[in-house]
C-alpha cells in the first residue's frame, strides 16, 4: 500500500478507526509527522486533537538505547531491566531527565501555542504516527498516555514492519495498522511525498483543530445539528480544471474563495485554520489551487499575477453558476494581489476582500483604484518590508479599506496567538460586510 502523502494516509486511517467514534475518543499525534495524519483522523471522527509529546531517556554512553521516557504532567516510564543491565545510576537518570524535561516543555509550549493539554482521564486515546520503524517511540508514547489516565489506548498507524506491529500489541488495547509489508526498510518508502513536517505545520494544524472543536448545538434526541462538510470539486477556470475543497454550512451561505500565495496550496494549514473559523461563523469556503501541478513546477508562475487573477475570475464565474450566493476573496502572499486584481474587474461583484500577509502592491496601482469591494489588509508587525508595501497599496485604494497590524507577528503569523487573531479579523470583516451575525 502506497500513500500519496500524510493527509492521504490520515484519511485512509480514519476509515479504519471509524468504529471508535462512539467511544468519544481523543486523537493524539506524535510530532512532527504524526500530526498531519492525526489531524485527518480527528476531523473524520469529529474528535479533539492534541499532541503526545514524549522524550526518550537514553543511556548516557549509548543515547540511542532508551532506558525510559518522560511525558507531560511529570509522567516517567522506566525500564528497570535496561537500567540494571546498562548500569545506569540515579545520578545519570536525574541528569538525563532534567535535560529531556527542558526540551519536552519547550516543544509542548511551542506546539500548543498556550493552549492547555487535553485531559485523558477515563477517555479512549488514539495515538497516531505516520509510520513505525522500531516502535520504540510509539511504545513510549502509549505508556505515557496510559499513565496520564487514559482508560483505553489504541495505536493507529498507516504502515509498520510485521515484527514491530506484533511487539506493540502487548502494550496497547488495540492496534490498527493499514499495511505491514515484509519488505520494509523505512517508513518514507511507503509515501510518494514524505517531505519533512515543520514545527509551523504542527502548530497550525493544532490551532485549526482547536478552533474547530467548539461545542455544537444539539437538537432532538441529542443528535448534532448539520455540520459543514468538505467536498472535493473540479473547478473550471478557463482552459484548465483545478482541484478544490468546497465547504458550505448552508445552501444560502456566502462563500469565501481562497487565493493561495507563492509556494502554497489548498492544503496550507494557515489558510485552512482561517477557513475553519469562517465555517464556524456560517460562511462557506472554497480552497483551490490556482495553478496545475505542472505549472507550479515553474517558480515564475506564482508571480504571474495576471494569470492568477484571470484564473480566479474564471473560477468565480464557475462557482456563481453553481451557487448564486455572495462571494468574497481571501488572499495570501501573491494570492492577495490576484484577489484584488480579480476584484477590480468590471463584472467582479465581490462582497469583501481580506489579504493576509499579502502583496497587494503586485496588483498594480491603477487596478487597485478600481477595486470596489471593502478590503482588509492584515500584516504582521514584524514583517516590516511587507507592511511598507501594504501601506503603499492602501494609499491606492479608493474603496472602504482598513490596515490591521498584528503586533509581534512575522510574515507567516507563526507566533503564539497570531493566527487566531488573523482568523478573528477575517471572520469579523466578512460577517460584517455579508451582514451576518459573528459567531
Amino acid at each position: 500500500m502506497l500513500f500519496t502523502d500524510r493527509a492521504d494516509a490520515g484519511r485512509r486511517l480514519a476509515e479504519a478507526v471509524r468504529h471508535l467514534q462512539s467511544e468519544d475518543p481523543v486523537v493524539l499525534g506524535l510530532p512532527r509527522g504524526g500530526v498531519p495524519v492525526a489531524y485527518q483522523v480527528a476531523q473524520a471522527l469529529d474528535a479533539p486533537l492534541d499532541v503526545i509529546v514524549v522524550r526518550k531517556l537514553g543511556v548516557p554512553y549509548q543515547r540511542e538505547l532508551g532506558f525510559g521516557a518522560i511525558g507531560e504532567g511529570g509522567i516517567r516510564v522506566l525500564s528497570d531491566d535496561i537500567i540494571r543491565r546498562g548500569r545506569v545510576n540515579q545520578s545519570d537518570i536525574a541528569s538525563v531527565e532534567r535535560e529531556e524535561a527542558t526540551e519536552l516543555a519547550r516543544q509542548a509550549a511551542r506546539f500548543r501555542a498556550g493552549r492547555p493539554r487535553l485531559s485523558l482521564d477515563g477517555r479512549t486515546a488514539i495515538v497516531i504516527d505516520d509510520g513505525i520503524a522500531t516502535g520504540a517511540t510509539a511504545a513510549a508514547a502509549c505508556q505515557v498516555v496510559r499513565a496520564q489516565g487514559a482508560a483505553r489506548v489504541v495505536l493507529a498507524v498507516p504502515v509498520a514492519p510485521p515484527d514491530a506491529a506484533e511487539r506493540l500489541r502487548s502494550t496497547v488495547d488495540e492496534i490498527v495498522c493499514l499495511s505491514t509489508p515484509y519488505a520494509f526498510s523505512a517508513v518514507g518508502e511507503w509515501y510518494e511525498d514524505f517531505s519533512q513536517t515543520s514545527d509551523d505545520e504542527v502548530v497550525s494544524l493544532l490551532a485549526q483543530a482547536a478552533a474547530g472543536a467548539a461545542p455544537r448545538t444539539r437538537t432532538g434526541k441529542g443528535a448534532p445539528e448539520s455540520v459543514p462538510t468538505e467536498q472535493e470539486v473540479r473547478v473550471e477556470a478557463g482552459p484548465v480544471v483545478l482541484t478544490g475543497d468546497l465547504t458550505r454550512p448552508t445552501a444560502t451561505a456566502p462563500i469565501v474563495m481562497f487565493a493561495h500565495g507563492s509556494g502554497s496550496s489548498r492544503h496550507s494549514p494557515r489558510n485552512r485554520a482561517v477557513a475553519a473559523a469562517l465555517n464556524r461563523a456560517g460562511l462557506g469556503t472554497l480552497l483551490f489551487d490556482l495553478l496545475t501541478p505542472a505549472e507550479e513546477a515553474n517558480r515564475a508562475n506564482v508571480f504571474d499575477i495576471d494569470t492568477l487573477a484571470r484564473r480566479l475570475a474564471d473560477a468565480t464565474r464557475w462557482l456563481r453558476d453553481r451557487a448564486p450566493v455572495p462571494i468574497g476573496y481571501f488572499g495570501a502572499s501573491t494570492g492577495a494581489a490576484a484577489a484584488l486584481r480579480a476584484a477590480a474587474y468590471p463584472d467582479a461583484d465581490i462582497g469583501a476582500v481580506v489579504s493576509r500577509g499579502g502583496r497587494p502592491d503586485l496588483a498594480g496601482r491603477s487596478l487597485l483604484g478600481s477595486v470596489q469591494a471593502p478590503t482588509l489588509l492584515i500584516v504582521g508587525g514584524n514583517d516590516t518590508l511587507v507592511l511598507d508595501l501594504n501601506r503603499q497599496a492602501q494609499s491606492a485604494l479608493s474603496c472602504e479599506n482598513t490596515l490591521e497590524i498584528v503586533p509581534g507577528a512575522s510574515h507567516l503569523f507563526e507566533e503564539r496567538g497570531a493566527l487566531d487573531r488573523v482568523s478573528v479579523l477575517a471572520r469579523d470583516w466578512f460577517t460584517r460586510h455579508f451582514h451576518l451575525q459573528p459567531a
